[in-house]
């Protein structure tokens, strides 16, 4: 079980930071390839519950299901998605350290979406001296190695 982190980011342990933007890299593409299950069956589903006509009337399911994916996922016990969990990895409030409210987690996740619009956003991760991405920092918060 994790230990809550009480002091700021600052003064993480030193490993703390060690090798995340690979880690992220490789959570990404599992959590993609989970929402992607996730988004498909859920369109399956509606699709036969409705007869077919929500093949006229739903909307794109993969940014709604990923929004809630990451929100309730980071914002739960375990701090962190299926995949982060996977590269051992949790995320937490930046400055605090504590638990990501759902607010934050998902707000993180609809920034990120956004980013991929402006691929050069990601160069931030590279000048940061936490590794933090833009939409860490604008949805305040930190990923880090599990403790």
């Amino acid at each position: 079980m994790s230990q809550v982190l009480t002091s700021p980011p600052s003064a993480l342990r030193n490993d703390a930071l060690s090798s995340v933007r690979t880690r992220r890299i490789f959570a990404l593409l599992l959590d993609l390839v989970l929402v992607s299950i996730l988004a498909a069956a859920l369109w399956t589903v509606l699709l036969i519950v409705t007869f077919g006509l929500s093949w006229f009337f739903v909307p794109p399911l993969f940014p709604l299901v990923a929004f809630f994916y990451n929100g309730l996922t980071v914002s739960g016990a375990k701090m962190a998605t299926p995949g982060m969990r996977a590269m051992n990895l949790e995320m937490r409030v930046h400055d605090t350290g504590a638990r990501v409210p759902f607010i934050n987690a998902a707000a993180h996740a609809l920034f990120f979406y956004l980013t991929w619009f402006m691929p050069l956003l990601f160069v931030v991760s590279l000048l940061d001296g936490e590794k933090r991405c833009l939409h860490d920092i604008l949805s305040g918060v930190i990923v880090v190695r599990r403790l």
